[in-house]
C-alpha cells in the first residue's frame, strides 16, 4: 500500500516522500488506519519492520499543537528513545506545532527539563527517566491522549514492569493505548487486559520479520 492511500496529512506525506519512502510496510499499512481511528492497538512484530512509522505517523497526525504533552512513547533503551525521537522529528518536518522531546537516563536531566518546559507535546522516553520526571513534576501527563509502549516485552525483560504500570496509572483513563511487542508473554497479556479497551490486534507474518537492509549474523 502506498503512503498516499493512508489518509495522512499532506505535510507528513511530503516529509515521508522526501525520506524516500513510498510503500508502507505490512505493519504500517495495518496499524496506521487503526491508530488514526482512535482504537487501542496491539501490534505484534519484530524489530526492523517499520514500527516507529507505524505508530509515529498517526500520532503526529493527531497532535493539535497544544503546549502540554499529548502523546507519551515508552522505549526500553536510550538508543531506541533517541532513534524514535529523531524519526518523529523527520516525519513532522513540515508541522512546526509538533514538538518532540526525548528523555532518558545517562543524560543531563536539566537539559531535558528545559526542553519539556518549552512545550513538548510528544515525549519519547525510557520508563526510569519518565518516572524521574513525573516525581520531579517536570513532566505532566494530564492531557495525554495517546500512550504507546514500544518493544514492551523488552521493557519487561529489563525489569520495568512497576514503572510501566505506575506511568499507565498516571495518564488519563480516556486515552488511546498502543502496545508493540515481538512476543506476548503472560505479563504483556496482563498489561493489555488491565490498561487497554477492546484492542485490535495487528500481526505481521514471520516472513516479513526484518527489512532487507538489516544484515543478520549467527
Amino acid at each position: 500500500m502506498n503512503f498516499s492511500e493512508l489518509n495522512l496529512p499532506n505535510q507528513i506525506q511530503k516529509a515521508v516522500s522526501e525520506m524516500g519512502y513510498t510503500e508502507a510496510t505490512e505493519i504500517q499499512a495495518k496499524s496506521i488506519p487503526l491508530i488514526l481511528s482512535g482504537v487501542d492497538v496491539i501490534g505484534r512484530s519484530q524489530t526492523g519492520t517499520g514500527k516507529t512509522a507505524a505508530f509515529g505517523l498517526p500520532t503526529i497526525a493527531k497532535i493539535t499543537g497544544s503546549k502540554s504533552v499529548e502523546a507519551l512513547i515508552l522505549c526500553p533503551t536510550r538508543e531506541l528513545a533517541m532513534q524514535a525521537c529523531d524519526e518523529i522529528k523527520k516525519f513532522s518536518k513540515y508541522m512546526d506545532w509538533v514538538r518532540p522531546c526525548a528523555v532518558y537516563g545517562g543524560a543531563n536531566i536539566l537539559n531535558q527539563i528545559r526542553d519539556l518546559k518549552k512545550g513538548a507535546n510528544i515525549v519519547i522516553g525510557t520508563p526510569g527517566r519518565v518516572m524521574d520526571h513525573i516525581e520531579r513534576r517536570t513532566l505532566k501527563l494530564d492531557n495525554v491522549k495517546t500512550m504507546i509502549l514500544d518493544e514492551a516485552d523488552e521493557m519487561l525483560n529489563m525489569g520495568f514492569r512497576e514503572d510501566i504500570e505506575e506511568i499507565l496509572k498516571s495518564v488519563p483513563d480516556e486515552r488511546q493505548t498502543i502496545l508493540f511487542s515481538a512476543t506476548m508473554p503472560p505479563a504483556i497479556m496482563a498489561i493489555t487486559k488491565n490498561y487497554q479497551r477492546d484492542p485490535e490486534v495487528v500481526e505481521v507474518a514471520a516472513k516479513a520479520k526484518t527489512v532487507d537492509a538489516i544484515e543478520q549474523y549467527f
